[in-house]
This record gives structure tokens, C-alpha cells and sequence, in this order.
């Protein structure tokens, strides 16, 4: 900020010859001033920032200009009583304006209207009479409150759980902090922030949790220029948590038993060849290692029973909660209902009646659109349902569903009419697709490690949710969760990537 300096108590001469100067002529000497602090504004919102003459004077006939990084173009221009458009920057257009209320003693204000996140930033107030110009800085605090976290379990990843929390909407860039029940902070395995369009900040961290006794971690995000923060918890039930086979431990009980039984029948009948005089302790020792073997034999039973008792426990607490775990492909099936996939033969159905008893996906290479599926039926429209496909080590695939709308067009075709949810291999690339054939709306590249050769697509029409889950290792690729079905939704499957019209 720069100025002249203002009338002083001491040295009574001169403070007077000054007074005199400043009086003969008003605009010789002053100087701007601007807030002391930050002005703090939420996105959205209109956001005043206040300039100020001093000594106090009227600013009616001098030229003000408000502007960021050069004087020219400027965010404002105010000059012989009204407002200049020539200068003025596209992005302030007809949302700002000057406050002129009190521009008589000096103190005017830019307005500026649904401040956006671009316009976070310094702004200076210029004032210009004659051949004098003074200016002060303003700095403007603009502050986004993004989206509630959204917190999700990923499934296992180094003997533990991957979670994800996910959150958009941010400006300036937010802080994000992890912690346990008892407020101890837990250090991100990853965190990603990326800006859209508007500015905006769009931030995602996992974690990986391997104590299960932690119960419920909380994921919060706050905005550093304000401290306000929004936070989301989850539960992390202890059945979900990986643990060691039932099998195995069975396994690791049992082998020393049969080791020690061969050992005793081998000295056994080492004794019994080497001399006759001790037939009878033989035998009672032998009879003692068969009671031991039994003994323990029994106990590897009771703990085989005991390991399948919780693995019924971890499938109870799942499937009252199965929506949010994107693990167990096997259990999630119990939920869904059936749909066969088998080769496509003209009388398969006339000759066999047991296929009649749930839906049917047949393979059918005569099907519009190269789609390899046909259902047995009209299409779903509810429920939820399941079906297995085998592409084996294929290079170039597309796997999925489409929909066809209720209402008819006569403008497209009915293959420009179907909207497809599907997941694409190229090669070695995977991406996820919601497309028609005209264009694409959304893609996403998968980063999928091994190759899947048998995939299971489960479809829950009334939540409008599409999941696809690699049964080579039974781990979960990926959903689509924001489609709204509004007509008849079938299986879709071909040996090809997508293909989109020209004009697309």
C-alpha cells in the first residue's frame, strides 16, 4: 500500500502548512486502504471487498479500478460516474459491481456475485486523480465445502482390509486424516487429489487395516482455510478380516497324529520280530498308542467342528450386511437367483424340460449387435440375478448388460437404442463402459492383475447395481452403481470391443 502520510500531532508548523495544502487542494495528497485481514467467502456466495480513502474525501470524480494480475483488462472499471464495460475480463461480466454508497467520503466496495473458485486470489483497489494514483492489495479467501466422505470397504490386501473414502467439492485443496475409535490418527496406504473443471478438488485415500479389533475407522476432510471438516465412519466386522484356512489347521493337527501312529506300528513290529519275551508289554504299549491316537483324533474332529461353527458365524454377519463387502463372490450368490448359461442349440429347450426351471442365457451368435447371449425370457425388469461367463484367456472381449427403453422411437434403430453397461479387454487393458452406439458417458481404466478367465455378473435391478467379480481369484473388479433402469435389462456378451457409429 502506498500514500502520502496524514496530519501528525507534534510540530505544530509543520502539521499547519500541510493542513493548508491539503485544503487548497483536496486530491494532492492521500492514500488507500484495505482490510487487515483475508476476506472469507464460501463458494457460491457474494463476496464484498471494501477500499477506502484516506483522509477521507470524495472519490466521485476520480477514475477507480479494481483488477488482479495488470491493470488492464480489469476485474472493474469505474470512471466519470459510471461503470466502463470496454476493460472489463469475460469471467467478471455481469457479476460484479461497485458499491458507490458512501463514495462521497471516500469508501467504495467491489461486489462480486456467485464467487467461483477462480476467483480466490489478490485484488487491487486503484485510485487515480490526475497525475496521482494510489492502490492497496485485498486478498479474497474463497472456501468450498465439499460432499459428505463416502467410505467403502475395497476387500482384503496384506492381511488385512482396504478401505476407501472418497469425497468432491473441495476448494482449496482439503486435508484428509484418518482415525481409529479412540481419535488415534492412522497414517493413508494412498491418497489422490485431482481438480475438475470448475476448480474444484476431488480427493481419494485408502487405508489398509489389519488389527480387527479397531471395529469402526472414521476418514475426515477439512478444509484448511476455514477448519470446517465433514467426516464419515465404517464398521469392520471381525469375520471379515483374513484369516488362515480351517483346513489348513486341520491339516496341521491331524499329519503329526498319522506320523506318530506309523512310528508306533513300525516299533511295534520291529519288537515283535526281534524277540518273543515281550509280547505282553508290547502289546500294552501298543494299546496305549492307539488310545493316544484316538484321543487326538478326536480332538482334530472337535476343532474341525469348531472352525466350521464360525465359518457359519462370518456367514451369518455377512449376508446381514452383504451390499457393502465386495468379497465372497460364493456367499453372494445365495442373494441372487440363477440364470444358466449354456451353447446355443435350436431344440435344447423342447427336449430337456429341467431348463425351464429358472432363466436361461443361451449363447447365440445370430443375435443382433454380435451379443453371444440371448435370454430365455423378455428381459429382467426385476429382481436380482446372476450368470457365469467363461472367455478363457480371450484377447479382446465385452461383457455386461444392455437395456432397452420402454418407450419406443421411430427416430433410431434398436440398436441405437440400447444403452450398455459393460467391461472392455483390449489386449492387456480393461476399462469399464456406459455407452450406447453412439458414444461413450463414462469410462474408466481397471487395473486388473491377473487375467480373469471365468467371470460372474450380478445384477440387482431395484438398486440399479451391476457387479463383476473375477472368479479366477474370486476378487471383485468392478460396479456400476449409478445407472437407473427404467426398461428391460438382458446379458450382453461378444468376442470384440465396442463399436460406436461414425458420427460418435
Amino acid at each position: 500500500m502506498a500514500g502520502f502520510p496524514g496530519l501528525f500531532p507534534a510540530g505544530v508548523l509543520p502539521a499547519l502548512l500541510l493542513w493548508v495544502s491539503m485544503w487548497g487542494s483536496p486530491a494532492s495528497g492521500f492514500s488507500v486502504m484495505g482490510p487487515a485481514q483475508p476476506i472469507k467467502v464460501s463458494l457460491g456466495a457474494d463476496a464484498t471487498l471494501p477500499c477506502q480513502l484516506s483522509s477521507e474525501q470524495s472519490a466521485a470524480h476520480m477514475q477507480i479500478r479494481w483488477y488482479r494480475t495488470q491493470l488492464s483488462p480489469a476485474v472493474l472499471v469505474y470512471q466519470d460516474g459510471q461503470e466502463q464495460d470496454g476493460e472489463q475480463m469475460l469471467e467478471y461480466r455481469g457479476r460484479t459491481e461497485l458499491v458507490e454508497d458512501s463514495i462521497g467520503r471516500g469508501a467504495v466496495a467491489l461486489l462480486i456475485q456467485h464467487v467461483r473458485a477462480s476467483d480466490d486470489g489478490q485484488y487491487w483497489c486503484h485510485f487515480n486523480d490526475g497525475h496521482i494514483s494510489r492502490e492497496a492489495v485485498v486478498e479474497l479467501h474463497v472456501i468450498g465445502l465439499g460432499s459428505a466422505p463416502h467410505v467403502r470397504m475395497m476387500g482384503p490386501e496384506d492381511h488385512g482390509i482396504q478401505v476407501l473414502c472418497s469425497s468432491g467439492g473441495w476448494f482449496p485443496k482439503p486435508r484428509v486424516q484418518w482415525s481409529d475409535t479412540a481419535g488415534e490418527k492412522l497414517l493413508s496406504l494412498s491418497e489422490y487429489q485431482t481438480q475438475d473443471g470448475d476448480g474444484l478438488f476431488h480427493v481419494e485415500a485408502s487405508l489398509v487395516v489389519t488389527d480387527s479389533s479397531l471395529g469402526n475407522v472414521t476418514c475426515s476432510i477439512q478444509n484448511p482455510v476455514s477448519g470446517q471438516e465433514k467426516a464419515s465412519a465404517i464398521f469392520l466386522p471381525e469375520p471379515f478380516f483374513p484369516r488362515t484356512s480351517p483346513w489348513k489347521i486341520a491339516l496341521a493337527g491331524t499329519l503329526p497324529v498319522l506320523v506318530l501312529l506309523l512310528i508306533g506300528i513300525s516299533y511295534i513290529g520291529w519288537k515283535e520280530h526281534k524277540a518273543k519275551n515281550g509280547e505282553v508289554e508290547k502289546k500294552k504299549k501298543a494299546s496305549h498308542e492307539r488310545d493316544k491316537v484316538a484321543r487326538e483324533k478326536e480332538e482334530a474332529h472337535s476343532l474341525k467342528r469348531k472352525l466350521e461353527e464360525d465359518l457359519e458365524q462370518r456367514k451369518a454377519l455377512y449376508n446381514k450386511d452383504w451390499k457393502k463387502a465386495l468379497i465372497y463372490p460364493d456367499w453372494r450368490k445365495e442373494q441372487f437367483e440363477r440364470v444358466l448359461v449354456i451353447e446355443n442349440h435350436e431344440n435344447v429347450h423342447q427336449n430337456n424340460s429341467d431348463f425351464r426351471k429358472e432363466p436361461q442365457a443361451v449363447l447365440c451368435k445370430e443375435q443382433g449387435g454380435g451379443n453371444l447371449l440371448k435370454l430365455d425370457q423378455k428381459g429382467f425388469t426385476k429382481g436380482r440375478h446372476y450368470w457365469e461367463v467363461d472367455i478363457e484367456d480371450t484377447d479382446e472381449w465385452t461383457l455386461g448388460i444392455y437395456e432397452e427403453p420402454t418407450e419406443k422411437s421411430e427416430l433410431l434403430s434398436d440398436l441405437q437404442k440400447m444403452k450398455f453397461n459393460v467391461l472392455e479387454k483390449k489386449g492387456c487393458e480393461y476399462r469399464a463402459l456406459t455407452c450406447s452406439r453412439q458414444g461413450i458417458f463414462h469410462k474408466e481404466s481397471l487395473p486388473i492383475e491377473k487375467c480373469p478367465l471365468k467371470i460372474v455378473i450380478f445384477l440387482d435391478y431395484e438398486d440399479s447395481d451391476i457387479s463383476f467379480y473375477n472368479m479366477t481369484d474370486e476378487t471383485h473388479i468392478f460396479s456400476f452403481t449409478h445407472t437407473n433402469f427404467s426398461g428391460s435389462v438382458y446379458p450382453y456378451f461378444k468376442l470384440k470391443s465396442m463399436e460406436f457409429s461414425p458420427s460418435a
